[in-house]
């Protein structure tokens, strides 16, 4: 199967999302489809995927034009597509969800579930991808669900599919999965449009590699032809510093101290059990950990989202063990939540608000019981500026937002008052390159204006840049806690195992003549 698409534009009201783009995928080909957030690689994407109409430009399968008006007509065209922000549905299980619109039937109209999971079971076989058919999707992890995204897509027979920042959400295990996945499809013929922004990724999986910036095509290339260096220049129109550039800390009293800590999930299971660290003004503490390890339960029980059954939390001298986010935001806590959409903004509501959910009865955003309109809307475009964040307006719902310029937002208001504490929960999940450079840079400014900072991430290569020190969490304990001038990938990673470096042994005291006879 071949596809292309020639001189596409797409215009939305006060911008243009793509112009006069060019692009061909064949059968047994990854092209990836590199940019920044906002370069306009989902909505060229959802045009072929039929969710937009083209402004210009058409769409051809195996030399032959195609019109789309909706999904339906990609799909029967053969393209599938897997979005950034999975379509499934939480209660249903994987066959439910995969049959979905193409239900296989028996007598009196009951659903075959026994025909579709044969099919299903073959597929996931033939292409690595393992799930358990009458799994609840709402109980599976993160990467099993994304293999059930792609099952979806070849239970329609797709040929040509649309993976749309399909590493975003994964842990490195899970993206050693898919890699081996999009290797396995690519053997059998599939044609791949691998969408990201993730440079090391798209050198290793990518066959072709075309970089949009601001909705143009700015260069095409191969692998073999480049290298980090040249796709983040070539994706941000300047030059990078992919290093991070930091003095060593000066750390001061401590900030945060957590002691003893035991919290539970949602299923009434102990999921961070007797934990105890604390943070340090002016230092970086690091949380590592492979994704389902008690993490992010741990954050919710600090920042007043989930309850602390047992154990201590202090602020300096304080006790807010169990105290709302409204409390600690008074004093001078910030959080950046690991869930975006979920716990750090409301979609509905405006960029500027967004900006000010904290602040907006604070002046200078309110004279009395009235917001002042002026006030917020000069802030956000200061901030909208200041941060990227790719807007045509700062009245526009934070929902028409690309992922990553939604986490810019929600940086953005954070950083505003994280004066002492700055609990940060995969801050650049979903960022290009430009952008995780900036965010960096003002977290170790932060640190260096005398703000302790917890940062929580499974990227490793995050955690060795930015951390001062790096505390290790495994089945929801901390199993080692290392200065980062002693912590190497090897070290951490046996940690995030749960292989913790035994201390030598102390020798046998001497056995006086006579005992033991």
């Amino acid at each position: 199967m071949k596809v292309e698409l020639r001189g596409v534009t797409k215009r939305f009201p006060g911008v243009v999302a793509n112009r006069d783009v060019n692009l061909t995928v064949s059968g047994g080909e990854v092209v990836a489809l590199l940019g920044e957030n906002g370069a306009g690689k989902s909505t060229l994407m959802n045009v072929l995927f039929g969710l937009y109409e083209a402004t210009e430009g058409e769409i051809y399968i195996d030399d032959q034009k195609a019109e789309f008006s909706s999904p339906a007509d990609a799909i029967a065209a053969g393209i599938g597509m897997v979005h950034q922000h999975f379509m499934l549905i939480p209660v249903f299980n994987v066959i439910e969800n995969v049959m979905l619109g193409l239900e296989e039937t028996k007598g009196m109209g009951r659903l075959d579930e026994d025909k579709a999971s044969e099919r299903l079971l073959s597929l996931s076989r033939e292409h690595g991808l393992q799930v358990e058919p009458y799994a609840v999707i709402e109980d599976l992890p993160v990467g099993v669900q994304q293999r059930v995204e792609i099952l979806k897509a070849l239970y329609r027979n797709a040929d040509c599919l649309i993976l749309d920042e399909p590493t975003a959400v994964l842990t490195p295990d899970e993206i050693r999965d898919l890699i081996g996945v999009i290797q396995s499809l690519k053997d059998a013929g599939k044609a791949i449009i691998f969408i990201s922004h993730k440079l090391k990724e798209v050198l290793e999986i990518a066959d072709q590699i075309v970089v949009l910036r601001r909705g143009e095509v700015v260069g095409t290339t191969t692998p073999s032809e480049t290298n980090e260096q040249e796709l983040a220049t070539m994706m941000v129109g300047r030059d990078v510093q992919l290093e991070v550039s930091k003095t060593p800390s000066e750390p001061g009293t401590a900030v945060l101290r957590v002691t003893d800590m035991h919290v539970r999930d949602d299923r009434e299971v102990k999921v961070v059990n007797g934990v105890s660290f604390e943070v340090k003004a002016k230092e970086i503490l690091a949380i590592a950990g492979v994704q389902g390890n008690g993490q992010t339960q741990l954050i919710e029980a600090l920042t007043g989202l989930r309850k602390v059954e047992s154990g201590n939390v202090t602020l300096g001298d304080e006790d807010v063990t169990g105290a709302s986010p409204a409390t600690l935001f008074k004093m001078d806590v910030a959080h950046i939540p690991e869930d975006r959409q979920a716990d750090g903004m409301i979609g509905a509501f405006s960029i500027a608000d967004n900006l000010v959910l904290n602040t907006y009865r604070e002046r200078p955003f309110s004279k009395g019981i009235l917001t002042d309109r002026s006030a917020i809307q000069r802030s956000a475009t200061k901030l909208i500026e200041d941060f990227d964040i790719r807007t045509p307006s700062a009245r526009s719902p934070a929902s028409t937002l690309s992922g990553g310029n939604q986490q810019k937002m929600i940086v953005a208001r954070e950083f505003t008052h994280a004066q002492r504490l700055l609990i940060a929960s995969q801050p650049t999940r979903g960022l290009d390159v430009g952008s995780i450079q900036y965010i960096h840079a003002r977290i170790v400014a932060q640190r260096d204006e005398g703000a302790g900072v917890l940062l929580v991430s499974s990227e490793l290569d995050e955690i060795m840049a930015l951390a001062d020190r790096i505390a290790v969490m495994c089945a929801g304990e901390i199993v080692g806690v290392l200065d980062r001038a002693d912590a190497t990938r090897e070290k951490v990673g046996r940690l995030m195992a749960g292989v913790r470096d035994e201390a030598p042994r102390p020798p046998s005291p001497p056995v006086a003549e006579g005992e033991g006879s």
